[in-house]
């Protein structure tokens, strides 16, 4: 049978798919010899059986009384023991951290008769009695279900009839009557007495937390950060201590780096006399960590030793939990700590540069996403401003949108389209689908290390965090500054992530000093800047995908460049077409004779050659794959409704044109235009149109070449799904070539390939290979050709009951379904190649900027990823990560 519990002894951190992070990292400290409190861990094995068949599995039971008995011997009480007992926490932990997500329930093993002997064993009736109320409020929310205001309005009466907001104004009686009131307030809500037994308390607490896996808020985090969802969460069973013992007591978070900035020193949050949870969850504003040295000079050494011991020894930033019990320092979790996309950055190399990693390890240490963060616009500093509040800069960014006061509201006027700032005292897990809807979030109370700034920083959020100079009024939709200044749902703020200043209305944004760097104008000075310079250049050094940009312009070419871009991977010549050229296109359209039809042709040559020669010399020595026309005729013409409309109203008295209009809009409407006369179909039946851009592109090609320039063209045919079609193109294009002095085996010469984006091409890719050079897989197309989903109609019907449902983990249009899209990529890739072993292959969908669908394309052995000129440096970055990954880097 396997083992389904461990203790803290028998296990390490590389068992985090087994015994979760916590338990994982709980195990590695108390190998290390640092003062963890004694406990056990239940596996994630137990957790997936439990889900599966509603039950725990065979001999679970029986293993946990068997560690509870090692625990409870060497404790030398036995839990909940009347006179002296032994109190647990029951914490959840699963292999990656989802702070507040999940459940956790202290001082099981309380009640009416235990109770009293803690107050006797610790000399503190209030402590006994404080600790007491925490158990049913925690058990009575997290276990029995009962809604946590039920409790929290309780203690505020309690307060409000005591005359204070601070709950240490609160005496033993006023908490032994709390305790009376919880104990109704379960039995009404819950239908049954607070459990007395300390055993049943700890198997319903642990099961609790097994369900808490799939609690709203769990699947809906799992879903922002894409974590698996069969992972489950382990159980940690843990002898308290107490940081509720009074003023030499207290419980804290601690960072061993700034998570914000990156920088080092001590970073933290301190809370005298306070249990558990109380730092995150804002209930008090805390102290800095540094003043813990003022108040237990021992304790703060310890502490700072051992942070210095944890870092050295995860090589990384490290987020640790701590509690002190009357001056004795106990750990109570550490793990790898979330960080601000600029912490990452910075973070990685400064551990290089002190010898803790090397370079590749510091590339792996950042992610796409992390950069595309810091290519977000910052506040100008320069712009006219009105600031109404400042608190801690939790989480960096520039945030502007409407106040708004809870989660449902966020999430209704986002859905709108509109941008909104989630105001709240403090957050709470239950706040996460504001939280995912907002700009950013602002807080009244919390420090760093609160819930609000932990999830904002792990979401890359712009947060600002404990600005208690703002009243926040929940209830009445509002908040009133110190200066008396109200403001009400709706008006606009802006918050400043990077100071933590809060400024009433909309502040300009101009772009971040990241992008200046990729520009060519940032500031090599600034650390950050130097930080993604030196990773950027170890990772081009590295990857082996080149990285192409889909750009339509002379001035998105040269931007592409200038972000790192190696050539054009998608120049989409229907964009051309706009504007004032779109006449042009109407009368093509419209021509009913073979002259008319070539007189169009011969006015929108010229511009094509002088759009593709602006594109040549942005490029020049790049390569530059033009694909032909692509998007339905009718897309040219006006809207059928709309014209009829028009002519209907107009009666005898309507154009002459509109009714050739008409006409023409009724002979080419189609129901399903994207699988209709578009691609390569039109360069079979609209005769001279692809002649007119090959021969275009032949003419820019000659003239850059006499002026200098090194042209390198790619002909792209669009939508092929037989090769009879690409041969019928190519022949025409290569006759085209050679007449403008362009052979196919000459210096440099035009390339002629095809857009993968049909499954019919992926599964006849052989075939098709025979006269293509080059494939580029247009996954954008080829996701809705597979999947049998037009993008623009069925991403707001049904993809998020799809998210819901589990049927996407992510949206195949965000990130390459590997298993069914893919697969047709592999397959093409594998069959192209056979039979023409040289045939280039690159991806130019969307995707090519996804940090998961780059490294698809490195493991599937694509040459190049082709995406938008902003997602380049993105694409770049992932490319490094993904031949790293592989053990494939190349050497250059």
């Amino acid at each position: 049978m396997p083992k389904y519990v461990y203790d803290f002894t028998e296990g390490n951190k590389d068992l985090k798919d087994l015994l979760g992070g916590k338990g994982a990292n709980l195990a590695e400290m108390t190998n290390l010899g640092l003062p963890v409190p004694p406990g056990f861990t239940i596996t994630t094995e137990a957790c997936r059986h439990y889900l599966e068949h509603g039950g725990v599995p065979d001999g679970l039971d029986t293993e946990i009384a068997d560690q509870l008995a090692r625990l409870e011997e060497r404790m030398g009480k036995r839990l909940g023991q009347a006179d002296d007992p032994l109190l647990v926490s029951v914490r959840s932990g699963a292999k990656f951290s989802m702070p507040g997500m999940m459940e956790t329930v202290l001082n099981i093993g309380l009640n009416d008769e235990s109770v009293q002997g803690l107050a006797r064993q610790s000399g503190n009736e209030r402590f006994a009695w404080d600790s007491y109320r925490r158990l049913i409020q925690m058990f009575g929310k997290t276990v029995l279900g009962i809604e946590g205001d039920l409790f929290e309005d309780a203690l505020e009466a309690v307060k409000a009839a005591k005359g204070t907001e601070d709950d240490l104004d609160l005496d033993a009686g006023d908490l032994q009557k709390l305790v009376g009131t919880y104990k109704e307030i379960v039995r009404a809500h819950a239908g049954r007495e607070f459990p007395g037994d300390p055993r049943e308390q700890m198997d319903l607490a642990v099961k609790a937390v097994f369900d808490s896996w799939n609690a709203p808020r769990a699947v809906l985090y799992r879903r922002q950060e894409r974590i698996p969802v069969d992972l489950g969460t382990a159980v940690n069973v843990c002898a308290m201590v107490f940081g509720n013992l009074g003023m030499d007591s207290g419980t804290g978070v601690a960072f061993t780096r700034d998570p914000g900035s990156g920088q080092q020193g001590v970073y933290g949050d301190y809370l005298s006399n306070a249990q558990g949870e109380d730092v995150v969850a804002g209930i008090r504003n805390t102290m800095p960590l540094q003043e813990l040295e003022s108040i237990d000079a021992p304790s703060y050494a310890r502490l700072m030793e051992i942070m210095e011991i944890l870092e050295n020894h995860y090589r990384d930033l490290c987020d640790i939990e701590f509690t002190i019990e009357r001056g004795k320092l106990w750990m109570l979790q550490t793990r790898v700590g979330k960080r601000t996309a600029g912490a990452a950055f910075r973070i990685a190399m400064q551990l290089a540069d002190q010898g803790l990693i090397d370079l590749d390890e510091a590339v792996m240490r950042v992610t796409g996403g992390q950069l595309a963060q810091l290519m977000f616009p910052r506040f100008d500093d320069s712009a006219a401003t009105r600031q109404i509040a400042k608190g801690m800069n939790a989480s960096p960014g520039a945030a502007v949108g409407k106040v708004v006061f809870s989660s449902a509201r966020a999430k209704e006027l986002a859905d709108r389209g509109e941008d909104v700032i989630l105001v709240r005292r403090e957050t709470n897990p239950d706040d996460l689908v504001g939280m995912i809807a907002a700009q950013g979030i602002l807080t009244s109370r919390g420090g760093k290390t609160s819930h609000a700034a932990v999830v904002a920083r792990g979401m890359g959020k712009t947060c600002v965090c404990g600005a208690e100079d703002l009243d926040v009024d929940v209830e009445a939709g509002r908040f009133t500054t110190h200066e008396g200044l109200v403001v009400a749902e709706g008006e606009v703020v802006s918050i400043d992530g990077s100071t933590g200043a809060v400024y009433l209305g909309e502040v300009p944004v101009v772009p971040s000093a990241v992008v200046e760097y990729f520009e060519g104008s940032g500031d090599l000075s600034d650390d950050l800047v130097q930080a993604v310079h030196r990773i950027m250049e170890r990772a081009d050094s590295v990857r082996r995908l080149g990285v192409r940009a889909n750009a339509d312009n002379a001035e998105d070419a040269a931007r592409a460049r200038r972000f790192g871009g190696q050539g054009i991977g998608l120049c989409r010549t229907e964009h051309m077409f706009l504007g004032d050229r779109r006449q042009l296109v109407e009368d093509l359209i419209l021509a009913e004779s073979a002259g008319e039809r070539q007189a169009a042709l011969d006015a929108l040559e010229p511009l094509q050659r002088s759009d593709f020669i602006e594109i040549f010399t942005a490029m020049d020595g790049l390569p530059v794959t033009i694909r032909l026309i692509d998007p339905p005729l009718h897309e040219f013409l006006p809207n059928l409704t709309e014209l009829s409309v028009k002519v209907a109203l107009a009666g005898d008295d309507a154009d002459p044109k509109d009714l050739r209009l008409l006409a023409a809009v009724k002979r080419l409407h189609e129901q399903n235009p994207m699988l209709g006369l578009r691609g390569v179909r039109l360069g079979l039946v609209i005769p001279g149109l692809f002649a007119m851009q090959v021969r275009a592109i032949a003419e820019a090609v000659v003239a850059r070449r006499a002026a200098g320039g090194d042209p390198r063209a790619e002909i792209m045919i669009p939508l092929v799904g037989a090769v009879q079609e690409l041969e019928a193109v190519r022949d025409e294009a290569v006759a085209i070539l050679r007449a403008n002095g362009i052979g196919p085996d000459g210096e440099s010469p035009v390339l002629i390939g095809t857009m993968i984006e049909v499954p019919r091409a992926a599964l006849t890719a052989g075939q098709i290979a025979e006269a293509a050079e080059f494939f580029s897989f247009g996954t954008n197309d080829l996701t809705q050709m597979t999947w049998g989903f037009s993008r623009d109609d069925v991403e707001a019907s049904f993809f998020s009951r799809y998210l819901e449902l589990g049927v996407f983990g992510v949206s195949p249009f965000e990130s390459l379904d590997r298993d069914g899209v893919g697969r047709l990529v592999r397959i093409a890739a594998e069959e192209g190649r056979k039979t023409r072993p040289d045939l280039k292959l690159g991806i130019c969908g969307e995707h090519g900027g996804d940090p998961d669908s780059v490294h698809f394309c490195h493991e599937t052995g694509l040459d190049y990823v082709s995406c938008s000129p902003f997602r380049i440096p993105v694409a770049r970055l992932e490319a490094g990560r993904a031949a790293l990954t592989c053990g494939d880097s190349d050497t250059r």
